[in-house]
């Protein structure tokens, strides 16, 4: 998966502007991290972790990459369940081919 596969019509404004945004990083690592995860949970966060995440999406993908990867120890402020679960939500990196796109 490399792509927005999760349509935004049933969200709200603000899910809809980070799921944008968490799929639009800068770098495309972070796109993946980012943007599956949200794909997945933003519509089951909570007012609190919306705002948690949008937190996290404000440093930058560097840090991000390297607190996510364990390069780096993550910040106490970021020592928080949900940047634990972003950290441990594992994006799918597999290519596109023409066989992945018909597979249900």
């Amino acid at each position: 998966m490399t792509g927005l596969t999760r349509t935004s019509a049933d969200l709200d404004p603000r899910r809809r502007r980070i799921l944008f945004r968490c799929w639009h990083r800068g770098i495309r690592e972070m796109d993946l991290m980012l943007g599956q995860f949200c794909e997945a949970e933003i519509a089951d966060l909570s007012d609190e972790q919306l705002a948690e995440l949008e937190l996290i999406m404000a440093e930058e993908d560097n840090d991000l990459v390297k607190w996510v990867t364990g390069a780096a120890p993550i910040p106490e402020r970021f020592n928080t369940p949900l940047f634990l679960k972003i950290a441990g939500h594992r994006p799918d990196f597999s290519p596109v081919t023409p066989e992945s796109l018909t597979k249900s």
